[in-house]
């Protein structure tokens, strides 16, 4: 029986570029970074996650869809805030680009999808409560 989400992955073409964006202007923490046989094996996550995100090296970035709509299309990874307009200023304030100009209210909350240096959409929400 499968008992926990361990990993998600997401291509990097530069990995020190990508620990540097998750870890200084995300806020996430280096949990492993290890210079494996296959390549470099770089995780981060939340504090307190149990699930971490690996910045796997990668010639172009994939996973993408092909056609993005703004507000509409998740990222391959979502990460939750417990003041997402709080946090929305201080990574805008670190460099974090953006899709939209603030954060906006939708079913579930609220929502806006940060962009990584390597054109990953990461999808950061605030769950209404």
């Amino acid at each position: 029986m499968l008992t926990n989400l361990m990993y998600v992955t997401l291509y990097v073409n530069d990995q020190d570029r990508a620990l540097r964006f998750y870890t200084e202007q995300l806020g996430l923490e280096k949990r492993i970074d290890y210079p494996g046989p296959d390549g470099r094996f770089l995780t981060v996550a939340a504090p307190g996650s149990p699930v971490e995100i690996i910045l796997w090296a990668h010639g172009s970035a994939a996973g993408q869809p092909a056609e993005v709509q703004a507000g509409g299309t998740p990222g391959p990874v979502i990460l939750e805030s417990d003041d997402l307009r709080a946090d929305f200023e201080a990574f805008r304030d670190r460099g974090v680009s953006f899709d939209g100009k603030e954060p906006e209210d939708y079913g579930f909350g609220i929502r806006i999808e940060a962009l990584d240096p390597d054109g990953n959409r990461i999808s950061l929400r605030e769950s209404r409560r």
